[in-house]
């Protein structure tokens, strides 16, 4: 059976749907993917915690946040504990000695900021 070429005319205009479907499949990606992308001023300050970790952390906490196991896992913390946070770096727990006179406000901020671009529930 011969195929038959089909003209605009048999058809309308689909270039319409084309743009529809195009677009129609972008608002659809932008709705169901995940803000992957930080801002230059988040993610300085999330590459200045890495390394403020890496400094001062990583020896007990895990080269990159991953524990030995025998530390709290720090990528576990939710955003909700960012006042628990605060008040176990500067002040120690258990094991953990107190950071406050030895790391900034500004420091503490940035390995929070960096904990939280890696934890497990963003």
């Amino acid at each position: 059976m011969p195929i038959q070429a089909i003209n605009k005319s048999q058809t309308g205009n689909p270039g319409w749907r084309v743009r529809a479907f195009t677009g129609a499949m972008a608002v659809l990606a932008a709705a169901v993917s995940p803000v992957t992308t930080a801002s230059a001023e988040d993610s300085a300050r999330i590459e200045a915690g890495e390394n403020v970790f890496s400094t001062n952390c990583a020896v007990c906490h895990g080269d990159q946040l991953v524990s030995t196991g025998q530390t709290f896992d720090l990528r576990r913390l939710k955003d909700s504990d960012r006042a628990r946070f605060d008040n176990s770096v500067r002040n120690g727990k258990n094991q953990m000695p107190p950071w406050k006179g030895k790391l900034t406000d500004e420091e503490i901020d940035q390995v929070w900021h960096y904990i939280r671009a890696n934890a497990y529930q963003k």
